[in-house]
């Protein structure tokens, strides 16, 4: 799958290439399933914080059977059922495609106990949660999470990953249309961005105190009212920008509660060994065991892949979009 400019979804083609054989540290799978992911949307029309190199591909996430390996390459061999867990710019590499070549530090084995589909969800979701709660929020028990666009990939990984480590998990949505679903996803509160007053409901949840966690792709001028509602020493972590606008940051709760806000990408887990080798192992303990379940909205076939770009457009998903190769 290839585009020639950048656009709307229909600049998408499918196209016939030789794909070379895998080189040192390289791994070839044949894809069986793709994950779509914002960041594909945004570089397909040229928003993306790399631009696009034509012919371009694309693609982070992926699920598929290894059919050969470069040099060097010892973990994995023809035959092994893998996943892409993203830690490549498109520029490199993409899993747009039925045979791709993969870093070999992007892909990992997962438990037998997942299909295809199953395993495509689970990596970006929940090794961003991972990352965003584990390493670098230090989510404990007994703490207040807010969970922003929790309708997201991410914000229903995020659910599972702060439910397991016993925190009081406070889902934020546009309006109350998806609140039960998010209640029965385990979430403990739903607040709308739209219909309640964020800071007043925040605080009166969580007693007065305040909340100690957020997670937030959305950011813009709606952050105050969440940073309003924080408890002493709170951390805000924000990891998108769907909002478009400056963040809103209110000076005075930041100094007078010692609050951390800090911005997070997946690259700072993907990107270093130690840090990846633990999600890695984190997500696939909670995989195996069943603790961590992927949530998959709707599954479009790979020639309908414009279709698939539109529907991620719409805001309409609850869970991650896969294409069926």
């Amino acid at each position: 799958m290839q585009f020639n400019q950048t656009g709307a979804p229909d600049v998408l083609q499918i196209v016939d290439v030789t794909v070379s054989a895998p080189k040192a540290n390289e791994v070839q799978i044949q894809m069986q399933a793709l994950g779509l992911n914002r960041a594909e949307m945004m570089y397909r029309e040229g928003a993306y914080v790399i631009e696009p190199v034509f012919p371009a591909t694309m693609g982070y996430e992926g699920a598929g059977v290894v059919t050969a390996v470069g040099e060097n390459v010892r973990e994995f061999k023809a035959g092994d059922k893998v996943s892409v867990i993203p830690s490549f710019m498109f520029t490199e590499y993409g899993t747009y495609g039925e045979i791709v070549n993969m870093p070999v530090h992007a892909v990992v084995k997962h438990p037998e106990n997942l299909t295809m589909e199953q395993a495509t969800a689970s990596w970006m979701m929940f090794v961003t949660a991972y990352g965003g709660l584990i390493e670098f929020g230090n989510v404990q028990a007994g703490d207040f999470v807010v969970l922003n666009a929790a309708t997201s990939s991410v914000g229903l990984a995020a659910i599972q990953i702060a439910k397991m480590q016993g925190a009081t998990v406070i889902a934020l949505s546009r309006t109350h249309a998806k609140g039960d679903v998010l209640l029965e996803k385990g979430a403990d509160f739903v607040v709308t961005t739209q219909e309640d007053d964020i800071t007043a409901k925040l605080l009166e949840i969580s007693g007065g105190k305040g909340v100690n966690l957020v997670f937030d792709p959305v950011g813009g001028k709606e952050a105050a009212k969440i940073i309003n509602a924080m408890a002493q020493d709170g951390r805000y972590i924000i990891y998108g920008a769907l909002s478009y606008d400056d963040i809103a940051v209110p000076v005075f709760p930041i100094l007078g509660k010692h609050l951390a806000v800090r911005g997070y990408e997946l690259f700072e887990i993907t990107t270093v060994p130690e840090k990846l080798a633990q999600a890695k192992q984190f997500v696939f303990d909670g995989l195996a065991s069943g603790q961590l379940k992927p949530e998959i909205d709707k599954i479009f076939a790979f020639d309908e892949m414009v279709q698939a770009h539109e529907y991620m457009a719409s805001n309409a998903q609850m869970g991650k979009i896969l294409v069926k190769i």
